[in-house]
């Protein structure tokens, strides 16, 4: 057995069920779990005379739970900085996403993956949900277990083409991407699923994951669900993601996305919702009724105008008990996969939006990236607090760093002061991914080097650059 001590931390923000902010704390951890947690001194006394294969001095950072990202595109890592931001979301999924995608080749998907995990590390995710992979999901399966993060991953499939493919589709992308009908493409997820789930001694899970929205069917958005609830795992997808989605499913089926999912018998306590913008009210019962969770990604509702803060129930799906984690999405749509700027903005979006000081707390927002974010993962048995027994993934914000200077309340502090740079140190499972900022699991600057050389291939045969591609799109109207 090893066995690690975090020694006297000035602050530890447990996340249980009570919000605990513990002072001059100490934590030990065995083999990969948290087995005893309290104040220094009473910790010095209980393991007095005991052993440690590991002591980390804990004065002068604040220890909590790792982060949980609860949506991300790991393989649009490369497209940083490249789509226009004057693209709101069907062109910018169907004009620019799309050919992105199918320029992604195995070797750029691998280090698009280990740079996604880098960035993470770097900033106190410790956890992931990615929609999934745009080739073998071995590959980011494999690239995430080297870089020793947790997290879920799938096979990204649709199986409704529009009725004209646009001339920057290639046809690799549209016969990789879109099945015949949802029986194949289920058949595909379920070997994936049954090939990779429980991957890296459980620490990479692999999910039923479709695209959503218009490219799936019916039967697809259904039998994702119900497969996933077979294998015993969970489904993801987008949907609801804009007003113009919203009045498209309106036009064509009377109903707003949400609801057209609870009559085709698509919702249910498996499938976690990314965006979920356009809602209505008795929608938000439903999601509530079937225990269905939310992923909400505010720093891609601002750049590409979602319109979170115009239309957005959020606090409603709160309120009404609904588990709203976050996530930020892919770096095209939001720029960054810092997950403290996105506890940043949901805790103040909409205390501006509605006028109202009181909507989204700094603990709530803390929770959503923590253990609601673990419970969307259908994880929260395990992490997303710093709990005896759960698995020790946790994250270190170093003190010293100005932005934390002075600390009246960590809680505020973290919410509205810090940045994912003032990460000092992260344990995944047990073990030691960063030390000091450096990630001890692979070498950063061969991942930089490689995502630079990478990036220039890919975006060439994206296609791109080019002038006539268009920044509004017509697609499945």
């Amino acid at each position: 057995m090893t066995r690690i001590l975090i020694d006297n931390v000035d602050y530890l923000l447990t996340v249980d069920q009570h919000d605990s902010v513990l002072e001059h704390a100490s934590v030990v951890i065995e083999d990969t779990r948290i087995a005893a947690v309290g104040r220094a001194d009473d910790i010095a006394a209980r393991y007095s005379g005991s052993h440690f294969d590991r002591i980390i001095d804990g004065r002068r950072t604040l220890l909590m739970p790792g982060l949980v990202e609860a949506h991300v595109h790991l393989s649009e890592q490369l497209s940083r900085g490249l789509f226009p931001d004057s693209l709101t979301t069907r062109p910018w999924v169907f004009n620019w996403a799309k050919p992105f995608y199918a320029a992604v080749d195995e070797e750029a998907e691998h280090w698009s993956v280990l740079l996604a995990c880098l960035e993470m590390i770097k900033t106190g995710t410790t956890c992931f949900l990615d929609m999934g992979s745009q080739n073998d999901a071995g590959i980011t399966v494999q690239a995430a277990a080297q870089a020793g993060m947790r997290g879920i991953t799938g096979r990204h499939a649709a199986d409704v083409k529009p009725e004209v493919i646009p001339s920057y589709w290639t046809p690799e992308m549209v016969a990789h991407h879109f099945f015949r009908d949802a029986d194949e493409a289920l058949a595909a997820l379920e070997v994936c699923v049954k090939r990779w789930n429980g991957y890296a001694e459980g620490r990479i899970r692999c999910w039923v994951n479709i695209e959503g929205k218009e490219p799936c069917s019916p039967e697809l958005h259904r039998g994702a669900r119900q497969l996933a609830e077979q294998l015993g795992v969970g489904t993801t997808y987008h949907i609801a993601s804009s007003i113009e989605e919203a009045r498209v499913s309106e036009q064509k089926y009377g109903l707003w996305p949400v609801e057209r999912l609870e009559r085709i018998g698509a919702l249910g306590p498996n499938l976690v919702l990314a965006h979920v913008v356009a809602i209505k009210d008795h929608e938000i019962d439903l999601l509530a009724r079937w225990g269905t969770k939310v992923a909400f990604c505010p720093g891609t509702s601002l750049k590409i105008a979602k319109g979170a803060t115009r239309i957005g129930k959020y606090p409603e799906m709160l309120a009404a008990g609904v588990t709203v984690a976050l996530g930020c999405d892919g770096v095209s749509a939001a720029g960054a996969l810092d997950m403290t700027r996105q506890l940043y903005l949901a805790a103040g979006l909409f205390k501006d939006a509605r006028m109202d000081a009181a909507m989204i707390p700094a603990r709530q927002a803390i929770r959503m990236a923590t253990i609601d974010g673990a419970r969307a993962l259908l994880w929260d048995d395990e992490i997303g607090s710093v709990e005896v027994g759960k698995r020790a993934d946790l994250i270190f914000f170093d003190l010293n760093q100005v932005e934390w200077v002075p600390c009246n309340d960590p809680v505020q502090t973290l919410v509205y002061a810090a940045s994912g740079s003032s990460v000092k140190h992260s344990i995944i499972n047990g073990t030691l991914v960063m030390e000091n900022r450096r990630v001890l699991t692979f070498d950063e600057s061969e991942v930089i080097e490689q995502a630079r050389r990478l990036t220039e291939r890919v975006v060439a045969r994206s296609g791109l650059k080019r002038s006539q591609i268009p920044i509004t799109t017509s697609l499945y109207d």
